[in-house]
């Protein structure tokens, strides 16, 4: 016996017309590209979106077609998820913050056939589209006005070529599995690999993180994702917002401490997400200032782990409150969020903090199981490492053009590459990426937990952790450390900072100081950077 319930299938394009048509008004406001603040709402985005939809199939784009963005979060990259969705292609975030090398070969690998781009990028594609043969055409989003001279193949300006159509289009039918978006992982080790999104799994997942104890976005909300769009299928924000009727504020391509203060406070954002290097920029900022924040309730944390002293200053110095959030490209990209359960509730002072440092609990949606090597289920003690490793309809089941290759293991579960612990109320804690993890004496040391601590030191601008060979415990951690500016500090006084806060054989064997810490494209450590810096590194006494 089958349920009576009406057939309506999840597709991407019901989001925008749920806003649209519920909460028409609400403003969505962006720093352009080209300098001036720009206004919008969701009433006119879906109704651009429509028009590029049907731009798009006039300019022969195929259902299934995969259509590549270069873009910073404005209402224009905003406008073409739903307009390339709606059109039945695919849209292809591409992370501008990749190689040069590596940013063509993932637009090959993926066949993209046109090309979104920010002013901001036409340099760098004039410099590759020889290397990008399937590329017909290139479209600039900005006007006539500001429209560069360039060597683009096929280049248009947006605004010129999305006047061509009048919006007087009905959206793609589409299966609701079929793929709606793609993201590749930015290929630390090895080539980059292809997420591909369907239309059923980006709802879901939209659906999930909007639970009240996730990003729990409200009608009254305005949200700030400095999370780039083209960085983890932009934490879901562009759906999540839309489905709640939450205002969007877009930062565009200025992100650092003093452009970030001015709209937040201007445009009374009351949540807003990033990396940590990111608020490290706004935080220094407001020190610098003596600035406040006026409206911001909320900040979500992800990307990589958050210290405990960015946290403290939030909440203790401006009064927000800050939530530690973690996932990957493969994961839609939410996986958990810390916020309070009625286990946890009553916790207050240094155990709420050592709480807010795990990265938290899963939605619905989401399962998660920790094991050893060999696969055999660890227990959640708070206190056993194991290989972090999760299953749900919103988590990756293959790679773009490797559907044959298995990444699932006997019950469907990804491994994530991360190493964490689960405690008793289904909490996770990252303690390190499986291959950052230092071995020592046949023990693991967690990298990160150690990084934390050393932020908290009042002359510790940022902190790394890598090991480094040891004759007899096979690996030692050495802490590297850039000092904040004209700070006076010593590895003594670091090191005394550290005692009494982790177990004895987790002390750094020393420290030593650099100017600047290398980030990966996504605003993690990079850490093999690091490793093949040190490489001849001997610690003291060998």
């Amino acid at each position: 016996m089958l349920g009576l319930m009406q057939d309506w299938p999840l597709r991407i394009h019901r989001i925008i017309d749920h806003a649209a048509r519920y909460h028409p008004d609400r403003p969505i406001v962006s720093r352009a590209v080209e300098g001036p603040i720009h206004r919008t709402s969701y009433h006119e985005v879906r109704q651009r979106a429509l028009q590029l939809a049907q731009r798009l199939i006039r300019e022969g784009v195929a259902p299934g077609e995969r259509v590549a963005t270069l873009a910073w979060n404005t209402w224009r990259h905003l406008e073409a998820w739903y307009g390339i969705t709606g059109a039945a292609a695919v849209c292809h975030t591409v992370n501008p913050r990749l190689f040069r090398g590596q940013i063509a070969w993932i637009i090959n690998h993926a066949e993209d056939r046109l090309m979104l781009a920010d002013l901001t990028f036409v340099p760098l594609l004039e410099a590759i589209q020889e290397q990008l043969p399937g590329v017909r055409r290139f479209i600039v989003l900005t006007d006539d006005a500001h429209m560069p001279a360039t060597t683009l193949r096929n280049a248009v300006a947006y605004e010129s070529w999305l006047a061509e159509a009048d919006g007087d289009f009905a959206w793609a039918e589409v299966d609701e599995n079929a793929a709606a978006g793609m993201a590749y992982t930015s290929g630390t080790t090895g080539d980059p690999k292809g997420v591909v999104y369907s239309h059923r799994s980006n709802v879901l997942h939209a659906l999930a993180v909007n639970n009240g104890d996730f990003l729990g976005l409200r009608a009254r909300d305005v949200v700030m994702p400095v999370v780039p769009l083209f960085h983890a299928n932009g934490w879901a924000i562009p759906y999540s917002a839309p489905m709640a009727g939450a205002g969007l504020v877009l930062p565009g391509a200025k992100m650092d401490g003093a452009s970030l203060h001015e709209l937040l406070n201007g445009e009374g954002v009351t949540i807003t997400a990033a990396v940590p290097t990111v608020w490290l920029g706004l935080l220094q900022h407001l020190d610098a200032t003596g600035g406040s924040l006026t409206s911001l309730e909320r900040v979500v944390i992800g990307g990589s782990a958050c210290p405990r002293p960015m946290t403290e200053a939030f909440e203790t110095r401006y009064g927000v409150s800050v939530a530690h959030a973690w996932g990957m490209t493969e994961l839609s990209p939410l996986g958990t969020f810390c916020s309070l359960k009625p286990e946890t509730s009553a916790l207050a002072g240094d155990a709420l903090y050592a709480l807010k440092v795990k990265q938290g609990h899963p939605p619905f949606t989401v399962d998660m199981k920790i094991t050893d090597d060999a696969g055999r289920p660890q227990p959640w003690d708070g206190a056993t490492f194991g290989r972090l490793k999760v299953k749900g309809p919103a988590v990756a089941g293959a790679y773009f053009k490797a559907e044959s290759k298995a990444i699932l293991d006997e019950e469907g579960f990804f491994d994530t590459g991360d190493v964490a612990t689960i405690d008793a109320h289904g909490y996770m804690h990252i303690t390190d990426r499986s291959k950052d993890v230092i071995k020592s004496g046949g023990e693991w040391i967690s990298s990160i937990e150690i990084e934390n601590l050393a932020m908290g030191h009042p002359a510790v601008a940022e902190a790394a952790v890598i090991g480094v060979a040891h004759p007899k415990w096979d690996e030692r951690p050495l802490l590297i450390v850039v000092p904040k500016a004209e700070a006076a500090v010593d590895g003594a006084s670091i090191l005394a900072y550290l005692d009494g806060k982790i177990a004895k054989w987790w002390m750094p064997d020393d420290v030593a100081f650099v100017s600047e810490i290398p980030h990966t494209a996504t605003g993690k450590i990079q850490k093999t950077a690091l490793r093949e810096q040190f490489s001849a590194y001997r610690l003291p006494g060998l």
